[in-house]
């Protein structure tokens, strides 16, 4: 089973990707790693990755045919960034969306990162607004459409474990009613 957790910057991708990983005993990958790894590898930070990717496309279409390859290629995987969901297509099993507030997920920055709220807040609002638009415009993919997902959560309702036991029971439903309760879609290649 191929599971995707998508959602802004903040919302809560990593620690669910992990704790559902842990208890269903499958490997996390994230893309937020790959992409710090990329910055990293490059002397930058994450937010000037993420302003260079502005020009050179290069960079997301690295990280995004990464993910894509993963989704084909790996079975019992939570697959998580903002555009897992998006990227897997029809090979995950099942896709949830997070999201909460900008300031609930600049605060969660901030404290993650240890940097002032309002740096945090504006950097999290830029970098959305610049990934958005390069979404946009490489895929042609609207970030605020939530219709690929099979679950969407509001982050800032439930703690953690409330977010784990709600996937974790969507799960469960899934596996309980297999391929039979599932849509099909038609699986959209992106020029990677």
């Amino acid at each position: 089973m191929l599971i995707t957790v998508s959602g802004p910057a903040g919302s809560g991708k990593s620690t669910l990707a992990q704790s559902l990983a842990d208890a269903l005993d499958y490997e996390h990958v994230s893309g937020g790693d790959i992409f710090r790894d990329l910055a990293e590898e490059r002397g930058l930070t994450p937010l000037e990755l993420n302003k260079k990717a502005e020009e050179d496309e290069d960079i997301d279409r690295d990280l995004d045919r990464r993910l894509r390859e993963i989704a084909r290629e790996r079975d019992e995987v939570i697959l998580e960034s903002r555009l897992a969901g998006w990227m897997a297509g029809d090979y995950a099993d099942l896709k949830i969306w997070l999201s909460a507030p900008l300031e609930i997920r600049a605060e969660r920055i901030s404290q993650r990162e240890n940097k002032p709220i309002e740096q945090a807040r504006e950097e999290t609002r830029e970098r959305g607004e610049s990934e958005a638009h390069r979404y946009k415009e490489y895929y042609n993919i609207d970030f605020n459409d939530l219709s690929i997902y099979d679950l969407s959560v509001n982050t800032a309702r439930w703690g953690p474990q409330g977010v784990l036991s709600l996937t974790l029971h969507a799960v469960q439903s899934y596996k309980e009613t297999g391929d039979e309760g599932k849509t099909p879609i038609t699986d959209v290649e992106y020029d990677l």
